[in-house]
């Protein structure tokens, strides 16, 4: 596996989620999230579908980015790579409960005619809320934890990206964070001015990363000062290591 061929892939990947997150959230699911009559509706529902669809790839790019990085940044701290892993794969839980959210209110709209009216608006509100709280509490919250704190203590530590770069994402995770929890506690609302403002320095940490990653790949000094096993060499070079040679002079096969 070779390092610069996993960053590279990682920086697509992490573009994708741009990709695949923006028109969902900003243009296709607008109709569900902004009108609460929409369940009692009629016509086609293509828009949520595919914005389902969108969000299912944006899974699946969320845990590739994680899993695809994790051979090389497990290098820098394990347990913090590990738990990047995790908190992606806890942010794509809840996108996964929010989208399933959305394509409940389809089915009742296309499904539950005659149902009493004001029952089935309160019926999609609540679905609506639902997927407002994921929202919140996944790429609202988890991120800043995993794709900001922890995601950017390994890029800074290990210098595989510029340290300025990285520092942006040690300032994006702790102010989302902070944003989320002020919305939970009711300090300022979901979609307001403060929250988009939080929201920006992390959206920049992660389309720099992706950006940087696809085009240039690590820091190829960064990258060879990471601390070395050679039970694990293979990972890091993509080449069989040779075989060790003890202090009695005999010949120790590699373990490939």
């Amino acid at each position: 596996m070779n390092p610069q061929k996993l960053a590279r892939v990682t920086g697509v990947l992490f573009l994708i989620t741009f990709i695949t997150s923006i028109p969902a959230a900003l243009i296709l699911y607008v109709p569900v999230l902004d009108d609460p009559r929409y369940i009692l509706g009629g016509g086609a529902d293509n828009g949520v579908a595919l914005g389902a669809f969108l969000e299912l790839l944006l899974i699946i790019a969320n845990i590739g980015t994680a899993v695809v990085l994790y051979p090389v940044v497990k290098r820098v701290n394990e347990i913090l790579a590990l738990g990047f892993v995790t908190a992606r794969v806890i942010e794509s839980a809840f996108i996964a409960v929010g989208l399933l959210s959305l394509l409940t209110v389809v089915t009742l709209r296309q499904e539950a005619a005659g149902a009493d009216a004001g029952s089935l608006v309160a019926v999609g509100q609540s679905l609506v809320a639902l997927h407002d709280w994921t929202f919140l509490l996944g790429p609202g919250f988890v991120v800043g934890i995993g794709n900001g704190m922890l995601l950017g203590y390994l890029m800074y530590t290990s210098r595989l990206v510029p340290r300025g770069m990285a520092v942006l994402g040690l300032i994006a995770g702790p102010v989302l964070c902070a944003a989320g929890i002020a919305i939970l506690f009711g300090v300022f609302e979901a979609g307001s001015v403060w929250q988009i403002i939080a929201t920006i320095p992390e959206f920049f940490w992660e389309l720099s990363l992706g950006v940087w990653l696809t085009v240039k790949g690590f820091n190829p000094s960064a990258l060879a000062s990471l601390s070395t096993n050679p039970d694990q060499d293979d990972v890091l070079t993509g080449v069989d290591q040779p075989a060790v040679v003890p202090s009695n002079g005999r010949g120790v096969p590699s373990k490939n």
